[in-house]
């Protein structure tokens, strides 16, 4: 291979560090105040002898094939037999992860004739599908709910004939802010369309026993609902749930679900459990919610800024090389927060997002923003 073959390469790269942009994989160390890992579950007891007693009932670790050749096995169907009922869906599906989900998602069941409208600030894995679709697709602006109602009348005056979906966060990945999610699922009615929800971030903390946010919305045939497993579940994999016949639709025609390995059934057996313990557990969410009062507070006091009201706490600084900068010198003195910049936020919005999880307690916290509001202030704009 020639030089100038990788050169285009080579030149993208520089460019992104050009603009304090260039990502690279680095080891997690330091007090925990970036992982999703919200219950503290990923190295919980419990979950490590889950899969110990699948091992010894004889439980393969990898699938071996697809789920529709023969990587379908006893532990996936069990998991969605009573994720369906934990989550009030008709019928769940488990993907391999929750970028998976939302892309089949997608990808495959809005008709040429619809109509997405989603949430500007809506992740990465939903754009994905999102741009994969035949339908027509509009962004609005975060949270505003009559841009939604606007987008689909403007839509329908144009001769739209097809259905409308809606899609949104139940909680921002970035924000830590929430969806007005019965205004939109109201809507969604009124239109006869479809509201998506991703429960990503708010699977396992918010709802009774973690079931998410929208489980305020009842069940009801046009919501469908993903639920991701790696982040408060501290396994993999996802779990959509929705009407039995869109996710048999979706086994039929989702190419993400029909040309993959399916994910390791101890996996399965893995997030089996980890619903079990939302369920006999409750006083997990309960300390979770007590340290994300107090890491808001501390927030308030030391930053004077406004907490979203969530475990997921953003503090925004604007520039790409500062946001960096500052992470840096954080991780230095042992407090694991990292820098997020754009394209994954908007320009000029680059943040610290902090992560507020049982894997830290009052002291931490208090220690963590001390230092960053020390940080902040030698490193001010």
């Amino acid at each position: 291979m020639s030089a100038e073959a990788l050169a285009r390469f080579a030149k993208t790269l520089n460019g992104l560090q050009r603009r304090a942009r260039l990502r690279s994989v680095a080891m997690g160390s330091g007090i925990d105040f970036a992982s999703n890992d919200y219950l503290g579950l990923a190295n919980s007891a419990r979950l490590k002898q889950a899969i110990t007693t699948a091992i010894d009932r004889g439980v393969p670790v990898g699938a071996g094939g697809s789920r529709l050749l023969r990587g379908n096995h006893l532990e996936h169907e069990m998991l969605e037999e009573e994720a369906a009922r934990f989550f009030g869906a008709e019928k769940v599906i488990y993907f391999a992860n929750g970028y998976a989900a939302n892309a089949a998602l997608f990808s495959t069941l809005p008709q040429r004739d619809d109509l997405i409208v989603y949430d500007d600030l809506i992740h990465a894995s939903a754009r994905e599908g999102i741009r994969a679709s035949k339908a027509t697709t509009s962004a609005v602006p975060h949270n505003e709910v009559g841009a939604f109602e606007r987008a689909i009348r403007s839509w329908r005056e144009l001769g739209g004939k097809g259905v409308p979906w809606i899609g949104v966060e139940s909680l921002y990945s970035m924000d830590g802010d929430k969806a007005p999610l019965r205004e939109l699922a109201e809507l969604a009615h009124r239109n006869e369309g479809f509201l998506v929800v991703d429960e990503a971030h708010a699977t396992g903390v918010f709802g009774p026993d973690g079931r998410g946010l929208a489980a305020e919305l009842g069940v009801k045939t046009n919501i469908l609902t993903l639920h991701t497993c790696g982040k408060a579940l501290g396994a993999a994999g996802a779990l959509l749930g929705g009407p039995k016949i869109m996710v048999d639709y979706l086994v039929n025609r989702a190419r993400n679900f029909i040309y993959s390995t399916a994910p390791s059934p101890l996996m399965a057996a893995a997030v089996r459990e980890a619903l079990q313990i939302l369920v006999d557990e409750s006083s997990r969410r309960t300390r979770l919610e007590r340290l994300t009062a107090y890491a808001g507070c501390q927030m308030q006091s030391r930053l004077a800024k406004k907490p979203s009201g969530s475990q997921i706490l953003p503090v925004i600084v604007g520039d790409s090389g500062r946001a960096v900068s500052i992470a840096r010198e954080m991780q230095a003195e042992g407090f694991d927060v990292r820098a997020v910049r754009p394209p994954t936020v908007p320009e000029g919005t680059a943040r610290l997002r902090i992560s507020i999880t049982l894997n830290v307690d009052e002291e931490k916290i208090e220690a963590m923003f001390t230092r960053l509001s020390a940080t902040l202030q030698g490193n001010a704009s």
